[in-house]
């Protein structure tokens, strides 16, 4: 893609923490960091589409996203401009055709599980079976060494909690992380990265902190990503929405632990383990985060 193909865009991203007064159970004063949440409202040619609670960090790669996933705007190149004003928490997109339609366009909303609840337009639905997953084949040992450089993120969490991070990862490179208050965000600020420089997702591998729902999944296919891993559990939408694209589906990983639930046949087993551990016991100590 051409420089000259980019949208314009604005530089609003904010700081994504705040410091403010707490006080612990010994009565102390603390100065504590608590996450940002502010509603961004996109308009595209002038028409109000939705609202998000959002850190603020990536407004811009945010909208571009949310466009891309939701099926709006084919190609980044019919964008003009996406410009953020925080005066008014509004996102502006200008789109080159100018169109009066959008109301027409988007068709029913299904109000989804994503934190804040998040929406997709039902059409979206209806084209999901036209998206062509190719698997990749994963060792054990990759899914180990990026789980470890994944623990070295989650800056804003370490500080402050409240968010949750998604990572765009090439075997056991991280090429992108970002964090929001909502997965939903974060992976639509993923895909916005990925739609503006024109990266490919299907030598990729997706990682949430957050629960694998039905959203998560049709949204990292629509990427073009062939496998997504969370520390965190699944839904039974979200799998059976796997099972049926194609997508490998990995939950609960953390440090080396993981349970595969769908797309056993793309993982290499290639690590001596101990002596098995007790089931129970390991997804006791790891838990089933939001």
């Amino acid at each position: 893609m051409s420089s000259s193909a980019r949208p314009e865009l604005s530089q609003a991203g904010l700081e994504p923490t705040i410091p403010v007064i707490a006080i612990d159970e010994y009565r102390n004063q603390r100065e504590m960091l608590i996450a940002g949440e502010r509603p961004l409202t996109i308009y595209i040619d002038s028409f109000e589409l939705v609202t998000l609670m959002t850190l603020g960090t990536n407004p811009e790669l945010l909208t571009l996203g949310y466009l891309k996933n939701q099926g709006l705007v084919n190609d980044v190149c019919e964008i003009k401009s996406v410009q953020v004003d925080w005066d008014v928490n509004a996102a502006a997109v200008t789109t080159f055709a100018g169109r009066d339609d959008w109301r027409d366009k988007l068709g029913p909303r299904i109000v989804t599980t994503g934190c804040g609840q998040g929406t997709v337009f039902g059409n979206i639905m209806e084209h999901l079976d036209e998206l062509d997953i190719h698997p990749i084949r994963i060792r054990q040992s990759t899914i180990y060494a990026l789980l470890k450089n994944l623990s070295t993120h989650n800056d804003v969490y370490k500080n402050a909690g409240a968010v949750h991070g998604c990572a765009l990862c090439q075997e056991d490179r991280i090429i992108e992380f970002i964090e929001d208050v909502g997965r939903h965000n974060a992976v639509d600020a993923i895909a916005g990265k990925m739609w503006l420089e024109n990266v490919t997702g299907n030598d990729k591998i997706f990682y949430t902190t957050g629960r694998l729902t039905s959203e998560m999944v049709i949204k990292v296919a629509q990427m073009g990503i062939p496998a997504l891993l969370s520390r965190s559990g699944i839904t039974q939408m979200g799998l059976k929405l796997a099972q049926d694209m194609g997508v490998t589906l990995l939950s609960r990983a953390k440090n080396r632990h993981f349970l595969i639930y769908n797309g056993l046949e793309n993982i290499e087993f290639d690590v001596e383990l101990p002596p098995k551990h007790d089931v129970a016991h390991l997804l006791a100590r790891h838990g089933d985060g939001d």
